[in-house]
């Protein structure tokens, strides 16, 4: 487990774009947390760093986006599950049809799209607690990899600033 202290929104969409460097097609990313924590500034983060085509959005309504590589890399489907039911309200997403070729990245998946991949990054974004909401407070990052696809060593030396 890497554990990171992220102090706004700045430091989180760089680290985004620090996570993006070892990124790969097929690889998953879960992310989870509270509103308003911070996963979409993170997985801005990792689409600047990919160099998708933006802008990077909630996809809370549309439930998935697919953002195509501007320079040659892989693209990079976001999903979030926060409004579905569970296990088969994704699959019904068919995103097996692209997570071979794709980094894959989705907001609320915890508990929800663990199936998709042995091989999977699970973070989690916590709020600092004592605050008072402001959009400033520290935010505690949780990386957890699964699965022989990552080396923990060189993933912290990574995503650390």
């Amino acid at each position: 487990m890497i554990d990171l202290d992220v102090p706004d929104a700045e430091s989180m969409t760089a680290l985004g774009e620090r996570l993006a460097a070892v990124l790969r097609a097929g690889d998953l990313v879960l992310l989870g947390g509270d509103l308003g924590a911070g996963k979409t500034t993170l997985a801005q983060g990792v689409g600047a760093g990919l160099g998708v085509r933006g802008p990077v959005t909630s996809p809370t309504f549309v439930i998935a986006r697919v953002h195509p590589s501007l320079v040659e890399g892989p693209p990079l489907v976001h999903v979030d599950a926060y409004r579905l039911g569970g296990w088969d309200e994704l699959e019904d997403i068919d995103l097996e049809a692209t997570l071979d070729e794709a980094v894959t990245l989705v907001e609320w998946g915890e508990g929800v799209a663990e199936g998709l991949a042995g091989d999977r990054l699970e973070i989690h974004i916590d709020r600092s607690h004592g605050g008072d909401g402001d959009p400033g407070e520290v935010r505690h990052v949780h990386v957890r990899a699964v699965g022989g696809r990552w080396d923990e060593s060189a993933l912290a030396t990574a995503v650390r600033p």
